[in-house]
């Protein structure tokens, strides 16, 4: 495997790179509605899913005003129980907060802490500061630093968050590496002059054949073994 030189730190996005969002998001739906089949669990991840995504993009277009995502996944929570007919507050207390609650990929926990061994790792993400803190803890995920696009009050592919992850790392983009499974997150992460690396998740969104990302790995041990080959 062959190296990726130049790097000083790693920076990985979190949902749907190192924990897999919409099975933990599926599981939380079906244990608030265990009589749903599966079919009516996936049409409720959708519109949850659906939700998220044009929430994000209308705060990204300016019409509307930044929110994190512990309001969206209330909104998102409310959605899923008014179509499905759910109507006990508890109940949609507790899906509200699903995403804190997310199971990471099996090679995430290990790959991380292979990692940190030779570099500094930071995690930056689009959830909010609370349900980042949470979801690190709930999956095992340990970093040196973790970002939420909540500091720069938006949300990933607007250049101001990726300029998080490039100021706390105190080097120059281009020694940066950014990590994910969303070819639309490292094409943001590029155009703020960072390194990218794209890992295959079967929930990603996977490159197009006019993305030229420095690297692209099978799982994260591939990139460990690229990172810390000597």
């Amino acid at each position: 495997m062959a190296q990726i030189p130049g790097i000083e730190v790693v920076v990985f996005d979190v949902l749907g790179t190192l924990v897999d969002e919409p099975s933990g998001l599926r599981a939380e739906i079906r244990g608030a509605l265990p009589g749903f089949d599966d079919a009516s669990v996936d049409e409720l991840l959708t519109l949850w899913q659906r939700h998220r995504e044009v929430e994000e993009r209308r705060i990204g277009q300016g019409h509307r005003a930044y929110v994190n995502t512990e309001v969206i996944d209330r909104e998102a929570a409310q959605r899923v129980a008014d179509h499905a007919g759910l109507d006990d507050p508890a109940a949609i207390a507790r899906l509200a907060t699903a995403g804190q609650r997310l199971p990471p990929w099996s090679d995430s926990p290990a790959a991380l802490e292979r990692l940190a061994r030779r570099f500094p790792v930071l995690g930056l993400s689009n959830a909010g500061r609370t349900s980042l803190l949470r979801l690190n803890a709930h999956a095992g995920l340990r970093w040196h630093q973790a970002l939420s696009g909540e500091a720069a009050l938006a949300y990933k592919p607007a250049p101001e968050v990726y300029r998080l992850a490039i100021d706390v790392a105190g080097c120059p983009p281009e020694r940066v590496l950014m990590v994910a499974a969303h070819a639309w997150d490292l094409r943001g992460a590029q155009a703020t002059g960072m390194r990218t690396a794209y890992v295959r998740r079967p929930v990603g969104d996977p490159p197009t054949s006019s993305d030229a990302f420095d690297r692209r790995f099978n799982g994260l041990d591939e990139l460990v073994t690229a990172l810390t080959a000597r």
